[in-house]
Order: C-alpha cells, then sequence, then structure tokens
C-alpha cells in the first residue's frame, strides 16, 4: 500500500522539466509546432546584441566627449593665464609703448567742476 501510494504522489507531482514544458508549450514530436518559440528566443538575441552595441556605441562617444572636455579645459586654463600675464600693468605698457603712451608717474586726480562754470 505504501509503495501504490508513493507511485501515485510521483505522478501527480510534475516535474521541473513537464512544468517548464507546459508553461513554455514546447513539443518534442512536431519542431513546426515550437517555432514561434525558437523565434522569440531568437529575436531576444537579437535585441540583446543589438543592445550591447548601443550601449558601447554610447560608451565610446562619453569616453570621446571626456576627452574633449580634458583639451577644452587645458585651453581655458591657458588663454586665462595668457590674459591675466597680459593684462598686468607692466606688460600693458610695454605693449603701448609705440604708440607714445607712458605710464603715469604721479597718482590719478579728479577734476571738479562747479555748477556754475559748466
Amino acid at each position: 500500500m505504501d509503495e501504490q501510494s508513493k507511485d501515485i504522489q510521483n505522478e501527480a507531482v510534475p516535474s521541473f522539466q513537464e512544468k517548464l514544458k507546459a508553461v513554455l508549450r514546447f513539443d518534442e514530436q512536431n519542431w513546426l509546432n515550437n517555432l514561434p518559440l525558437l523565434l522569440f528566443i531568437g529575436l531576444l538575441g537579437v535585441l540583446h546584441v543589438a543592445n550591447n552595441h548601443t550601449a558601447e556605441n554610447k560608451i565610446r562617444r562619453m569616453n570621446a566627449l571626456e576627452h574633449d572636455i580634458k583639451e577644452l579645459r587645458w585651453l581655458y586654463m591657458t588663454s586665462k593665464a595668457e590674459l591675466m600675464y597680459n593684462s598686468e600693468q607692466s606688460e600693458v605698457a610695454k605693449m603701448v609703448s609705440f604708440m607714445g603712451l607712458k605710464e603715469l608717474t604721479k597718482p590719478a586726480y579728479q577734476i571738479e567742476v562747479n555748477k556754475d562754470e559748466y
């Protein structure tokens, strides 16, 4: 009696493969019945490859843009340093000396005009 109840319990509980076949509707005898499943798996494979390709292209583009940003940052820093150097009073005096302009030796003063004189 125990053996019969064990056999009935084993037959009543489907195995994982049987459950999977039931869910996927996999038919071992006729492979044409499996064609929709195979096409679906193939489509998933193609989408996976396309997704990886797109992600790699985006990563390459991001790396190229980061490289461009670094180059532009270096250019900005260099230009800023040159501008700071060229805007110093002594450098400006050197640049305008050929025009006959000279540095002031006296401090600047303010001209005051009364309203009556204007």
